[in-house]
């Protein structure tokens, strides 16, 4: 058996990784670049090697360093995780050369597999459906509009060395097309440093389902059952679930055998994922397959029992599979929510900066049964870089079906806090209450279709603002009971609290009369619907349940997020953000008559939407623009941003130039 594992990784993976490893009794060792010399996996690590500046084209995936960090500790076995060096063939033959076990598939299985002109060639020879498109490679912009305009709009254009959507893009005509060649091909050579191009038809309205596959090195060959990925942006997985609510057993089985046999072609051995395409015809296209462990792995863990981590290594090492086809069984549901460091209500655009408060949901088994698991490589008080892929942690949930796992996903989400920079907690919120989601309908093209506008957050129905407006009546009734309690008695007299009051929030207006109980309060409405609300939260406390309705076995507990704002109180839930305010009668009839501070005018000026560096800048002073005219380049967490031009305009003065690093909403130009 293997003694010694290097991680070649950051982050969640490796501290993934480290888990499983330290639970089979098996040494580890964490590299690490400048920017993460604090980092968790560099902690939870046996031994940690410094391999250089924090891009990762200096530290991560430079295979000498990775090997010197190798020859330093005496490790016996690298594991790559996902990303950086583990779909490098290169990589993996050094490796092999030095006689140090790669824990994952061979090389030639990921050279075939890795470049996805090839890896469509040996599908179709194996057996496995493909999309109809171009395998050439592409020279230029205006092959790339020929053949595009061959096969038919839309089309995506993709890099065949690419991965995690980066280097895709879809085009709808000869300018998009045009334009995402240039893209994929600048972000594809910046991220695996190979920048050829391949294009096929886009299937619309298709579902993004992956079949996890398992091998050793004894030819024996199974598949594990189904992820759903369909929701996703920019071509990155937000949110997944196994298995699928679109496929039944014949599908499963068709498909598994399909990806079995892919494998199979190609010698495969350890866990690898075959990515289909399916259309609303239940007809299935191979998309690629990834010659790694997916990020999603855990999904497949819950519903499998299966340690996938673990089979890699006991692979590795030469051990047959102890169990086969027939022993794998998918039991309940379960469902990843991938929490990124993008700000949602910035078209979910990077964000970087310190985690002032990082508390994840309690893990494990839950007292209704459902389980929770949170895989993550962050800590309060640690740093999001711009250096690095925007995930901070991997929500899981599971229960014995859909709808039970999505409830426990929103009761997570709920408890889950994150303050100091922009997340898209809200957003998972919300789709876990979409209808749409939760009927099962999924397209790729979910969050497009369901929020074309970008997402503004949840704005609370009647039901929910009641809801909430009882929560901030009892939070104001805990502050006014405590500011009576320090003042104390003076003289004869005790401040005495009142219990009516004016709640306004996110457009709902209403007095309420606070009827006051041992464990809480009941809210009356000015209709005469009455609420009750208890709960343990104190001043000082960012996040509590609140019991609304009645006894704990009848009623609802919400787990809302409380900052006090002044003398607003700000609650958040399910995706819902609103500040309240509680005032006496008089307070809120003053209030009316106060003016509204109007935002600032910015219609002139193009800022920048994130943090990241200006890697070109395409217009200068004096210049006339069209609407859709590109202005600027932004690259941040390895992606390139195109800021294009809202308006017809004239350049009045530039004030960034390509090279500069920008703060979010810093000047990039300004218009006349």
């Amino acid at each position: 058996m293997i003694s010694k594992i290097l991680i070649a990784n950051r982050g969640e993976i490796a501290v993934r990784v480290i888990r499983t490893a330290k639970k089979m009794g098996i040494a580890t060792v964490a590299v690490y670049s400048d920017a993460d010399r604090d980092a968790l996996h560099v902690r939870m690590a046996d031994e940690a090697v410094h391999i250089g500046p924090a891009p990762s084209s200096q530290s991560y995936i430079v295979i000498d360093k990775i090997l010197e960090a190798i020859r330093k500790t005496g490790a016996d076995a690298v594991h790559p995780g996902y990303g950086f060096l583990s779909e490098n063939p290169a990589f993996a033959a050094a490796l092999e050369k030095a006689g140090v076990a790669f824990i994952g598939p061979p090389v030639k299985a990921i050279e075939a597999m890795g470049d996805k002109i090839t890896s469509k060639r040996i599908a179709a020879e194996a057996g496995v459906n493909t999309v109809p498109g171009h395998m050439g490679l592409i020279e230029d912009a205006d092959e790339a509009v020929r053949i595009a305009a061959s096969i038919g709009y839309p089309v995506m254009i993709k890099a065949s060395a690419g991965g995690g959507g980066k280097g895709m893009r879809i085009a709808w005509n000869d300018a998009e097309a045009r334009e995402g060649f240039q893209s994929s091909r600048n972000e594809a050579k910046s991220s695996f440093g190979d920048d050829r191009i391949f294009i096929e038809k886009f299937v619309d309205q298709p579902r993004h389902i992956e079949i996890q596959v398992l091998g050793d090195r004894h030819r024996n060959t199974l598949y594990l059952g189904e992820r759903e990925c369909s929701i996703q942006r920019r071509n990155q997985k937000v949110i997944e679930e196994a298995p699928s609510p679109f496929l039944d057993a014949a599908m499963r089985k068709a498909m598994g055998e399909q990806a079995v046999a892919l494998a199979k072609a190609v010698g495969y051995f350890s866990a690898g994922t075959v990515e289909f395409i399916v259309d609303g015809a239940r007809q299935f296209y191979f998309l690629e397959m990834n010659t790694r462990l997916q990020v999603e792995h855990p999904v497949t863990e819950l519903v499998t029992g299966i340690d996938l981590v673990e089979q890699m290594i006991r692979v590795a090492a030469g051990e047959k599979l102890a169990f086969g086809q027939d022993d794998v069984k998918l039991a309940g549901w379960a469902i990843e929510s991938r929490l990124y460091a993008e700000d949602p209500y910035r078209n979910f655009l990077p964000s970087i900066g310190r985690l002032t408060r990082y508390r994840p949901p309690a893990e494990g088994k839950q007292d209704d049964g459902t389980v929770v698991r949170n895989d993550t490589g962050v800590f309060e008080g640690g740093e999001i870089s711009m250096y690095y892929d925007p995930m901070i942690a991997k929500l899981c949930t599971w229960a014995p079906d859909r709808l039970k796992a999505i409830e426990a996903m929103g009761a997570a989400l709920d408890d889950f806090e994150v303050e100091g920079i922009g997340h898209n907690l809200p957003f998972l919120s919300a789709v876990m209450g979409q209808e749409r989601f939760r009927s099962g309908k999924l397209t790729t093209a979910y969050i497009a279709e369901e929020f074309p506008e970008g997402f503004a957050g949840v704005q609370p129905d009647e039901a929910a603002a009641r809801k909430l407006a009882a929560i901030a009546a009892l939070v104001n009734q805990t502050l006014q009971e405590r500011a009576v309690r320090i003042s104390g008695t003076i003289g004869n007299h005790r401040r005495v609290v009142g219990r009516e009051w004016i709640v306004a929030l996110a457009g709902f207006e209403e007095m309420v009369t606070l009827e006051t109980t041992s464990d809480g309060a009941t809210v009356v409405f000015a209709d005469g619907t009455r609420l009750s609300a208890a709960s343990g939260w104190l001043p000082g406390r960012s996040h509590a349940a609140f019991h609304l309705g009645g006894s704990k076995r009848g009623g609802e507990t919400m787990g809302v997020k409380v900052n006090l704002i002044g003398s607003a109180i700000r609650l958040r839930w399910r995706g819902m953000d609103v500040t309240a305010h509680v005032r006496s009668l008089r307070v809120a009839e003053l209030a009316r008559l106060m003016p509204k501070k109007l935002p600032p005018d910015t219609s002139k000026m193009l800022l920048c939407p994130m943090p990241g560096v200006i890697t070109s800048v395409a217009v200068k002073m004096g210049d006339a623009v069209e609407a859709g005219q590109t202005l600027a380049t932004v690259e941040a967490m390895k992606m390139e941003n195109v800021l294009k031009a809202e308006r017809k305009g004239v350049v009045k003065r530039v004030a960034a130039s390509a090279g500069q690093s920008l703060a979010v909403d810093e000047l990039i130009m300004e218009f006349e």
